[in-house]
């Protein structure tokens, strides 16, 4: 498992003061995004070797309000993966540990040219399964 953490900026929020639904999308792509970054693998370089993962499918069930300026943490883990795709659990909590949002997001692999699947490299899914 991954964590990251985040701080609930003036510009996330909406005029009451509590993070906006979509920003949560944001969080769980930053904690993938290190995720893959403490795996050794940054996207701009894998991008360069004409590989991505994209968004398929995303569900997230809202529990409780973030709110302005509240120090957050994005726990990100793989569920499961397919030979072109992964499913992540992504948790973001609060700094009393309480679940803000759960999410299972679906990414798949492409490549970048033709923005078709391909199975993801052996090397990266070595990597990707040593830590599960």
């Amino acid at each position: 498992m991954s964590v990251l953490a985040v701080r609930v900026y003036y510009e996330d929020t909406d005029a009451g003061g509590v993070v906006y639904h979509a920003n949560h999308i944001k969080y769980f792509e930053r904690g993938r995004t290190e995720w893959l970054r403490d795996l050794g693998y940054d996207q701009d370089v894998l991008m360069k070797q004409d590989l991505c993962f994209v968004v398929r499918s995303l569900n997230i069930d809202y529990k409780l309000p973030a709110l302005f300026n509240q120090m957050l943490s994005v726990e990100t883990t793989i569920e499961k993966m397919k030979r072109a795709s992964l499913v992540f659990e992504q948790t973001i909590r609060n700094a009393d540990q309480q679940v803000i949002a759960h999410g299972t997001v679906t990414v798949a692999c492409v490549t970048l040219s033709s923005m078709k699947a391909t199975a993801i490299p052996e090397t990266l899914k070595e990597d990707l399964l040593g830590a599960l």
